[in-house]
């Protein structure tokens, strides 16, 4: 895939900069690090759930699961 985006020069360069010395392609670099970004707050997403379901029921109403069965109709399984 294919994105358009900005990034202020100094960042650029500084990028450029670096994937050239650990030997790896522009875009290489961009992909490793978006992906470390990305692992790094999935985790804190993570934890912040783990946090507020150790508090808090996750269960559903018994009003709510009533309404979402009775929106299924006369589906067969």
């Amino acid at each position: 895939m294919r994105a358009d985006i900005s990034i202020p020069n100094p960042i650029s360069e500084a990028a450029e900069h670096i994937a050239r010395q650990i030997g790896m392609s522009l875009s290489e670099f961009y992909t490793a690090a978006i992906a470390s970004y990305i692992k790094k707050h999935e985790n804190n997403l993570t934890a912040t759930l783990d946090r507020i379901y150790a508090k808090e029921a996750s269960e559903i109403s018994p009003e709510l699961m009533n309404a979402q069965i009775f929106s299924l109709g006369d589906e067969k399984w």
